[in-house]
């Protein structure tokens, strides 16, 4: 077939490949349809090529002719096939598509390499190019597994903010059964507040939930569309690549997990008998500072009206949340200062090492970054760069924070003794902070 042309098997009527040929019997030959159109122009059946009239009104089909053209036929589809799935050819010179045009983003022929309107571009060949194609569609791979990964974080999450309202709502009640009935009204306020967070932060994860499963079928969708058409046509795979690129890159910006998602639950729980307390004129303890869980290490099991910690493995399987120790076994306060005196104190005892102080709302609670800078603490048995070290065993560590003056004090309030005193200038939020391996409790006021 090699030796075979295009033009040897042509209609000389439509220049195309005989179809149904038939034979004059001058021994011309001409594609069925075409001579029958031609002939309905004309008064006598002439030849187009000799003009020689044909003896015959339904001349005989050329099946030699027919055998030829099918055998090349398939031969050309075989070639194209086995070179590289499907092959087409330019539309201006007729020559197969080999190259790929970096700067118009199309693919071209060697014809089209050497023409005026590919002047100083660079060409690649399309195998070169179909390869890079590649690398983005893994890309998109990758992308598409965080995301799936983020969905798994976001289905933990909205687990947890259930866990915690039924565990806020249980310490609700029993803190309010201790006031008796003429309490009820004052439940019914904050389980209303506890309900209508959990249902606005639930409300908020669902609907990121719903975004991400958006992003992943969209995104999964144009994956397998752009592989089936990478498997299917390379050419038109190529000539759409970019376009499709360009869409698909504004819309790979990852959605964000946000801080605040959880039940602010030191909110509802936290001070909560003292606040009842200046209705009450009863006598009731106040604790000057209430811990957040949601930025406690997973290994930190706090009290139920959380003051207290200890280490524990029971802590449950918590998200990995943005305010959250990852690295450190540390906890915040729930409330930051930026302003006044505030002091209190820490029962330290059964801890055989432990760390306080206060640090900034700015600090990294990611990796191991925390105690670099934005510190003021003491600590005993810890690392050395964590804070001043304390030499002897305490029963109970004070802190004083005078956030006006830039100071931050500490004393044992049993002997009464000084410890150490920073001196700084606060130029944000400061937080109260405790690290521990074991037990330690933030001891109510005296009031």
């Amino acid at each position: 077939m090699d030796s075979l042309s295009v033009k040897e098997i042509s209609c000389p009527i439509c220049c195309e490949i005989f179809k149904s040929p038939i034979l004059l019997s001058c021994s011309h030959s001409f594609c069925k349809e075409c001579i029958q159109q031609f002939w309905r122009t004309k008064i006598s059946r002439e030849c187009p090529v000799c003009r020689r009239r044909s003896s015959k009104d339904d001349p005989p089909s050329n099946l030699v002719l027919k055998n030829l053209c099918e055998l090349f036929e398939r031969g050309r589809s075989h070639e194209s096939c086995s070179s590289s799935g499907t092959e087409e050819f330019c539309g201006l010179h007729n020559e197969r598509l080999k190259l790929f045009c970096l700067e118009d983003k199309q693919p071209a022929c060697l014809v089209c390499r050497d023409s005026e309107k590919h002047v100083r571009h660079t060409f690649r060949p399309i195998s070169e190019v179909i390869s890079s194609c590649k690398v983005e569609l893994d890309f998109l791979q990758e992308k598409l597994k965080h995301r799936k990964k983020i969905k798994v974080q976001c289905e933990k999450t909205l687990q947890h903010i259930k866990s915690q309202a039924e565990h806020t709502e249980c310490q609700i009640k029993l803190k309010f059964e201790k006031l008796h009935q003429f309490l009820r009204d004052e439940e019914e306020i904050a389980m209303t507040s506890l309900r209508e967070e959990k249902e606005q932060k639930n409300q908020r994860m669902k609907e990121k939930l719903e975004e991400i499963n958006e992003h992943i079928s969209a995104l999964s969708h144009t994956i397998r569309d752009m592989e089936e058409m990478m498997n299917a046509n390379e050419v038109l795979f190529l000539k759409n690549f970019s376009v499709t690129m360009e869409r698909v890159q504004s819309s790979l910006s990852d959605p964000q997990m946000t801080p605040g998602s959880l039940i602010h639950v030191a909110r509802h729980l936290g001070n909560l008998p003292f606040r009842v307390w200046k209705k009450m004129q009863d006598i009731v303890h106040n604790t000057p500072v209430i811990l957040d869980p949601n930025t406690a290490h997973p290994d930190l099991l706090l009290s139920d009206d959380l003051t207290s910690l200890r280490c524990s493995t029971e802590s449950g399987d918590v998200p990995d949340n943005p305010e959250r120790f990852d690295e450190h076994s540390c906890v915040l306060g729930s409330e930051g200062f930026n302003s006044g005196t505030h002091c209190w104190d820490v029962e330290v005892k059964e801890s055989s090492s432990w760390g306080l102080g206060v640090t900034t709302a700015s600090n990294q609670r990611k990796g191991c970054d925390f105690f670099d800078s934005g510190v003021w603490s003491v600590q005993y048995r810890l690392f050395e760069e964590s804070g001043f070290p304390v030499g002897q065993k305490l029963e109970r560590v004070r802190v004083q924070l005078d956030y006006d003056k830039g100071r931050v004090s500490f004393s044992d309030p049993v002997t009464n003794t000084h410890i150490h005193t920073f001196t700084t200038t606060f130029t944000e939020t400061v937080f109260p902070f405790l690290y521990s391996f074991t037990y330690l409790w933030i001891l109510p006021n005296s009031l």
